[in-house]
């Protein structure tokens, strides 16, 4: 039997604290394990960062962009110097967000995925790959050219899924997503959450959708 967890609670009431079903994540912690991650939360760049988004949750909800968020964090972490990771796809959106944080007063320094021009045969990824393109997107390469550039903060936008997760790996950074790609929702993967048990029933489906 799968074991069930957040995702199958409808209650929400660990915004309460109080009436927490059997199966909770959190309640079947011990208090020892608890007090250890709560203590996480004492050193100090935990803390400032735990702090500083609690804040800008508190004083701008409903009321500031993603991308206000983004610069209201970066500057109140007192990071001098951003990065972006981009997809080439999106460079037009990531040249947008780099006068942004310029104009906010931020260094920028941004390197797209198709940075060292390599090759995807010398990887091993299929030929048949090459079909949307030659080279193959170098996301450990954007991390660690980054990392050069001592940037406060590394800001996604529009790296595919995985590549995504290589980045996060090697950045030294802390990360954030500013645009998370999406080409068939104009980057709002949420779109497809919104109309699950409708126009994207396939998603709930999947059987059905293969036999059709």
């Amino acid at each position: 039997m799968e074991h069930r967890s957040c995702v199958d609670c409808g209650l929400q009431s660990c915004e309460k604290g109080s009436d927490l079903p059997g199966f909770c994540p959190g309640k079947a912690q011990s208090p020892e394990v608890l007090e250890k991650v709560r203590k996480l939360y004492e050193e100090e760049e935990n803390r400032r960062v735990s702090v500083i988004s609690a804040q800008i949750e508190d004083e701008f909800y409903l009321r500031y962009t993603r991308v206000e968020e983004v610069v209201e964090f970066a500057r109140r972490m007192g990071f001098q110097k951003l990065g972006i990771a981009t997809c080439v796809g999106l460079i037009a959106e990531a040249r947008t967000a780099a006068r942004i944080f310029r104009a906010h007063g931020f260094e920028v320094f941004g390197v797209a995925c198709k940075c060292g021009v390599t090759p995807k045969s010398s990887i091993g990824i299929p030929e048949r790959c090459e079909a949307v393109g030659v080279n193959m997107c170098n996301p450990v390469l954007q991390a660690k050219r980054l990392n050069e550039e001592k940037t406060g903060l590394n800001i996604l936008i529009g790296l595919c899924v995985g590549h995504d997760s290589l980045f996060y790996r090697y950045s030294e950074a802390p990360v954030t997503t500013l645009v998370a790609k999406d080409r068939v929702l104009a980057h709002n993967p949420a779109g497809a959450l919104y109309q699950a048990d409708k126009y994207y029933d396939r998603l709930l489906n999947p059987e059905s959708s293969q036999e059709t």
